[in-house]
């Protein structure tokens, strides 16, 4: 009696069930069918009380023949007017990706009149399980035939005419594109599926997120500072900060501005007219970038609207790359901290700038090349012969990175290392501004009181303690000492270790130098 207490229940799918249905239908005695599927008779009769409601199932394409259980979806509206768009889409031929699913279901959502519904990845996947739905990665003719679906004739009209104009006049040097990407920056693994399709349009979570602005060159020699959005103007952790490795701005939302973008496009106007060059800078038509004020020394070009997906550079790979780089960062930060005997720690947002922009500056040149190739934008034979042995990304040794932090914080899973690198890219970058709301967002980003990135009811980040040059000459030292007890270090690494040197000897003397004149003369 205890065995049968314990056996495990079986699970049916509707394909299983029906095919018990058809084999009564046929003539066979109940008894023999029971006995061929292995059910009881109980089941049986269970199975025929139900079958009305299997093949209206049937009928209807409302669940796929795998599914097991046919409980209704929690917004079977919404459920429903997706799967008919689906599949008016899929009759056509057309290619659609899970993000283009997701923002169809929050659309008719808001047709619908809900507005907490969240179209969120664990919605896609039920969605998919409940409907039979496989999303396949893209091949590249699968990639064309998407490519139909966004617009095929705008992008050959752009290929053929406009852009041909647009570069005539331009190296590759001179050529450019700049785009934004949202960033939550303290999201650890096991948060990715919360974090999955989140706009993140204000309240506690958009003290989490920045919004990073990239801007590099067709040929892949020139990558610019990023600039990078947080919502303080001055957060405790950058008090005592006065250099960073990328341009720094705020406003209340973290969101790019017309003003931002209007005062980076000014800087680099300036820069190239001080290096007397003339460049080409293409940027998509999001509300930011429109309104730009009177530049000399750059033209800018707009990509064709809704295409940007198949013909902005950044936007094919190289943001992507970028975050990858910046996701691994964060995995050996969490994976240290795991092991220390402080237990682990977000980072705060002056260990994610300087994690973003040593990302930014280790995306390779053969990246940035491959994908404004694959925008059109670049002819194939001006690629080198090393771009073509380019790693792709991630690294074995990223993935076994992501092994082992995923089983130290108990990530799920049906969650891998390119959905914890993908959580953001749905983050909202800008907005339509009316002129009232314009201005809020210039007072934001000028109101030095404004709290820090901290989490309300957080313990707030300690101030740094000032470090002299001399501590810090120290550590140069103790860095080469530990460097001497290592095996195969690369030559590389003692030439950067060399270069801080000089820098700090430099500073050191020239404060030295300095003091001793002001004392001679005071004497005099």
């Amino acid at each position: 009696m205890a065995n049968k207490g314990n056996k495990k229940r079986r699970q049916f799918s509707l394909e299983e069930k029906m095919k018990v249905v058809e084999a009564v239908d046929s003539g066979k005695r109940k008894g023999d069918v029971a006995k061929e599927f292995g059910i009881t008779p109980s089941t049986l009769s269970t199975f025929l009380k139900d079958r009305a409601k299997f093949e209206e199932k049937v009928r209807e394409a409302s669940v796929g023949p795998q599914r097991k259980r046919m409980r209704n979806a929690l917004y079977d509206d919404i459920d429903k007017a997706v799967f008919a768009w689906f599949r008016e889409i899929h009759a056509k031929n057309i290619l659609v990706t899970g993000s283009v699913i997701r923002k169809k279901a929050l659309n008719l959502a808001n047709m619908l009149g809900y507005d907490n519904f969240q179209a969120s990845v664990g919605w896609l996947n039920r969605f998919r399980d409940r409907h039979g739905i496989a999303l396949k990665a893209l091949c590249r003719e699968d990639s064309d035939r998407l490519m139909n679906s966004l617009g095929i004739d705008k992008v050959n009209e752009w290929h053929a005419g406009e852009i041909i104009k647009l570069i005539a006049d331009y190296s590759p040097d001179d050529i450019f594109n700049a785009d934004e990407t949202g960033v939550f920056f303290q999201l650890l693994p096991q948060h990715t599926l919360a974090a999955k399709g989140d706009h993140c349009r204000g309240g506690k979570k958009a003290k989490q997120r920045l919004t990073a602005l990239f801007c590099c060159n067709a040929s892949g020699t020139e990558k610019m500072r990023p600039l990078i959005v947080g919502r303080s103007a001055n957060p405790r952790c950058l008090k005592n900060v006065r250099s960073l490795p990328c341009d720094y701005r705020a406003n209340r939302w973290a969101w790019m501005t017309r003003d931002l973008f209007n005062e980076w496009l000014m800087q680099v106007d300036a820069r190239m007219k001080r290096a007397e060059r003339h460049i080409l800078l293409l940027i998509d038509n999001c509300s930011a970038h429109s309104m730009l004020p009177r530049l000399e020394r750059i033209r800018v070009g707009y990509l064709p609207s809704n295409c940007t997906a198949v013909l902005q550079p950044l936007n094919l790979g190289i943001i992507h790359a970028t975050k990858v780089l910046y996701r691994s960062h964060l995995l050996k930060h969490t994976l240290l901290k795991l092991h220390s005997s402080k237990g682990p720690e977000k980072v705060d947002m002056r260990q994610a700038i300087d994690m973003i922009a040593a990302a930014w500056w280790s995306v390779k040149r053969s990246t940035v090349v491959r994908c404004w190739q694959k925008a059109g934008i670049l002819p194939a034979e001006l690629m080198d012969s090393d771009t073509e042995a380019a790693a792709s990304e991630p690294e074995i040794a990223t993935e076994q990175l992501w092994h082992s932090v995923a089983i130290a914080t108990c990530v799920p899973n049906e969650i891998n290392f390119q959905d914890f690198v993908t959580a953001d890219d749905d983050l909202m970058i800008s907005q339509e501004l009316r002129d009232t709301e314009g201005t809020q967002v210039t007072e934001a980003s000028e109101n030095p009181d404004e709290a820090g990135s901290e989490e309300e009811g957080e313990a707030p980040s300690p101030q740094l303690p000032k470090i002299t040059i001399a501590e810090a000459l120290s550590s140069v030292q103790k860095l080469r000492q530990f460097l001497s007890t290592c095996v195969g270090v690369p030559d590389a690494v003692f030439g950067q270790l060399n270069g801080i040197d000089e820098y700090l000897m430099r500073k050191a003397t020239h404060t030295l130098v300095d003091s001793q004149i002001t004392d001679l003369l005071q004497t005099k």
